[in-house]
This record gives C-alpha cells, structure tokens and sequence, in this order.
C-alpha cells in the first residue's frame, strides 16, 4: 500500500519549512516512527516520521526545497522493501559492510555532516563503539589531513595466493596549496534559523529605541547561600542541582511585578501589558541561538525553575523544541558569563521590551565601608526599549534585581 508523506501543519506564524535533511532514501526499510526527514522553519527543526513498517518508495521534494504546510514530501510504501529506481543488483560476491562507516552519534552530527558535505567514512570515530561525535567531526574541518579515517581492508574472493587484491581507495581532502601556509575555506549556506536570528537582530536594532543601562552585583551572598544548601537541595529535588540561574530568574519575576512596562511589549501601536511573567530564557545550541519560555515563573519554586531550564536546554540542543515552547515570551534572561563574556549589550528579543544580560562572574576589588576588599561581582546589562520604558523605570528594574540577589531572602519573601 502506497502512503503520501506529507509536511506537518506549520503554525500561522511560520509561512514554510525547508527540506533540510532526508535520513532515508528510496529503497531503504524503515520501521514505524523511524527517522525519515528533517523539515527546517524559522524557528526549530520538526522530524518526519515513518508512518509503519515498511520502505521509502519516493522523494517528492529534494533537499534544500521550500515546502508549505501539508504539502505532499514523499511516498512510502508498507509492501515488501523495493528498490530505488534505477538500482542494479549488487552480486553476493561483490558486497561490502559498512564496516568503513563510523556509526553517526546524534543529529548535531548529521546536521555538521550534512552542512560540509562530507561522509561518515572520512572520520575517525572516537566514541564509544567508534562512534561518530560532534568534536571528530570539528577536528577534521579543522584538519582533515590528521583525521582521515583508515582505509577498509580489501575484500579476497579467493584464497589464491597468486591473486593479490587491490588497495582500497581512501578519500581524501586536498587543500587549495601544499605550501606551509596554504589557506582553506568552505562555503556553506546559512540556515533558515540562522537567517531568521540573523533578520530579527537586525530588525531589532533598526525599529527599536534600544537604550543600555548597566549595574554590577555582589554575587557573595547567592554564592555562600548556594555552597551552604546545594547538596541538600540536591538531594530534596532528586538530583536538581541549584545554579544562578534560578535566582536570576525569581528576581526577575519580582522586579517584573514592580515595573509592569518592562513586562510589557509592543503591538503595533498599542502597548500591551502582561499579567505573568513568562520568561524567555536563552540557549545557545549548534544551530544559533533560541529562546525557550519558562511559563508562570512568579509561581515558581527555585526547584522548578532549575528543572524547567535543563528540560528546555537538552530539548533545544537535540532539536525537539516546539513551537508552543519557543513564543509567547515576557522578558527575556541571556547569560553570556558562561562562555566568558565581562561585558556586553543583548539585543532585544521582540516583540519584547527588554532584556537582561548576565556576566562571567569575577574578583574585584570594591570599596565596602570604607575598605577596599575582594569581592566576586558581576555586570549586569538591562537593554530596552526607550519607546515603551523609560531610563528612570529601566534603572530601577535593574537596581532591584540587584538588590534582590544581594540580600536573597527578600526574593523568598517577596519584599
């Protein structure tokens, strides 16, 4: 029985997808919610499953083709396996495993695979089972001459020793000059998520009155309560481990009530005001950047936030985001301190109104009634819209997140 494989519905804020990645190809048996294709949108990478046991009989719309919601993709069939058109019939002799072909760990990897037009079979794998990971895959774009895998041993049709097999072919990747300082490059179209973060930063900095105010922040106290109680809350929330960004994200939510034009955002001409705090927390991943929402965090407990940011971080890295989880946010939490950053400005996320940055935390000296003493201080950054919030709001915002983590205990108290 012959089966049409359709695109999914895209919701109405996402026009069209791009075929990014067909895991099978025509001929090739499938099992039932087997992997069949990735479909790339604005916003995340939705997956194609077959529908039941059975083959790939055809693919309608080729790799890096526009597809519209429901629109018709491939055909499979649940009959005997058939072979893609146009095949010939390998003998039995001649057949070869595919023993050359480190098994691939994960999508990142298909996707770097995918994106370089490379094969499996040009790399070392160094994961468990030779495994194929992400970082051999890296290794060998940045060197390919010192991570090409070893060539497959040569198949003997027989045990004659006057019959010598011939040496398997190894492929190889040859740089523009043999010289010391020959220069490489590679050329690879952007992705549709890449695109997308790409234009809506643009368009951010273009229609916005985007205005920075910064503050630093004693982070002594979070840290000494964090040491004190971390394995405790550990071993209270089966095995949820207590971070920053907890607190970060409580003291938002309290600051939000108080400032209701930094929890509002723009539509239109109308200015909308939000009655919760949903906060929209971002992660980066191998794809770009993405903001997954933490919905109602002003009914949060520290325990839930923490679980709600792991979830959505390990759902964002392995592409299982939905659209639901990515929209609708209030106020958006970034924290580049965890790659380094000292200091920067974030760009606001619209149709949002502001958005805070976090920082690497540091020692510093700092004068503390009158002494001058080493305290671990972080720089907070609050971008926003000067249309919808003014300084004298936006300051205070900030001051009060960073009065809130300098004395934790009014966040639980809510004063």
């Amino acid at each position: 029985m012959s089966i049409e494989i359709k695109a999914p519905s895209f919701p109405e804020s996402v026009a069209d997808g791009t075929i990014a990645t067909w895991h099978k190809q025509p001929g090739e048996a499938c099992t039932r919610d087997e992997l069949i294709v990735d479909i790339e949108t604005d916003k995340v990478v939705m997956e194609v499953v077959a529908p039941a046991d059975g083959s790939l009989l055809e693919i309608v719309v080729a790799e890096g083709s526009t597809v519209l919601s429901n629109e018709v993709i491939a055909r499979f069939t649940t009959d005997a396996v058939a072979p893609a058109a146009g095949a010939e019939k390998v003998p039995e002799e001649t057949k070869t495993s595919d023993a050359g072909h480190a098994e691939v760990s994960g999508p990142a990897v298909r996707k770097l695979l995918h994106e370089n037009h490379l094969e499996s079979s040009q790399i070392i794998g160094t994961g468990k089972d030779g495994r194929l990971l992400k970082e051999d895959v890296l290794s060998y774009l940045k060197n390919p001459a010192t991570a090409t895998a070893p060539a497959a041993p040569a198949v003997v049709a027989s045990n004659s020793p006057a019959e010598t097999p011939e040496p398997a072919v190894v492929r190889q990747t040859i740089p523009a000059s043999t010289g010391p300082e020959h220069r490489m490059e590679r050329r690879v179209p952007m992705t549709r998520l890449r695109s997308t973060i790409a234009k809506r930063l643009v368009s951010a900095q273009n229609d916005a009155a985007m205005l920075t105010t910064y503050n630093e922040v004693d982070m002594s106290p979070i840290m000494a309560l964090r040491n004190q109680y971390k394995a405790q809350f550990e071993k209270a929330h089966n095995g949820t481990r207590l971070g920053f960004m907890s607190f970060f994200v409580k003291a938002a939510a309290e600051a939000l009530k108080r400032f209701p034009a930094v929890n509002a955002s723009l539509d239109g001409n109308d200015m909308v005001y939000h009655g919760y705090q949903d906060v929209s927390v971002a992660v980066s991943t191998d794809r770009g950047l993405v903001v997954p929402v933490l919905r109602d965090v002003e009914a949060m407990t520290l325990a839930d936030i923490e679980k709600g940011i792991v979830d959505l971080a390990t759902q964002a890295k392995n592409g299982k985001l939905t659209m639901q989880e990515m929209q609708g946010g209030t106020f958006t939490i970034t924290n580049g301190g965890i790659f380094g950053s000292l200091l920067s400005t974030p760009i606001l996320n619209p149709p949002q109104t502001a958005i805070l940055g976090m920082h690497k935390i540091q020692d510093r000296p700092v004068a503390e009634n009158g002494q001058v003493v080493i305290r671990p201080m972080m720089y907070l950054a609050l971008s926003y819209d000067h249309r919808m919030i003014d300084g004298k709001e936006a300051v205070q915002f900030l001051v009060t997140i960073k009065e809130l983590l300098q004395d934790p205990a009014r966040i639980l108290l809510e004063i």
